[in-house]
């Protein structure tokens, strides 16, 4: 409470009835909310919903973002493949690109299609064969 002169000695009130803390008799100044006041401790910051609720918006993919990233995935995919195509024409594999198509398929993404997971998880055990051939290990 801020004091400034001595306005405010004589508007204080009293107040009969039931209150919160059980008295019958309480004082209220002018401005002052009838309501008891809450510990500040014992409400979370503010602060801290902030950044939770930022958080969660950052980990959260509409299915338009998650169908986006699995189109351009796909592309890549189809591109290394074709890469390893052409070379596969020409009679020598690319060990760099196998390891791309090896890193690529390493990081395991659900489809949902079975038929596809199956393929996808062959595709990147005969890459690791042919890299082994090579003398190559990728992790």
């Amino acid at each position: 409470m801020r004091i400034e002169g001595n306005q405010w000695a004589g508007q204080a009130t009293a107040r009969v009835g039931g209150t919160r803390g059980g008295a019958a008799y309480a004082f209220a100044l002018p401005g002052e909310s009838r309501e008891p006041a809450r510990a500040a401790a014992a409400a979370p910051s503010l602060a801290l919903y902030d950044l939770q609720a930022l958080i969660a918006l950052q980990s959260f993919d509409e299915p338009k973002e998650r169908r986006r990233k699995a189109v351009k995935r796909g592309f890549d995919l189809l591109d290394v493949l074709e890469g390893v195509k052409m070379d596969l024409l020409v009679g020598r594999v690319e060990v760099d690109r196998l390891e791309r198509l090896v890193g690529m398929l390493g990081n395991k993404v659900e489809t949902g299609d079975d038929a596809l997971d199956a393929l996808m998880s062959d595709i990147e055990l005969r890459a690791r064969v042919e890299l082994a051939k090579l003398g190559r290990y990728p992790d």
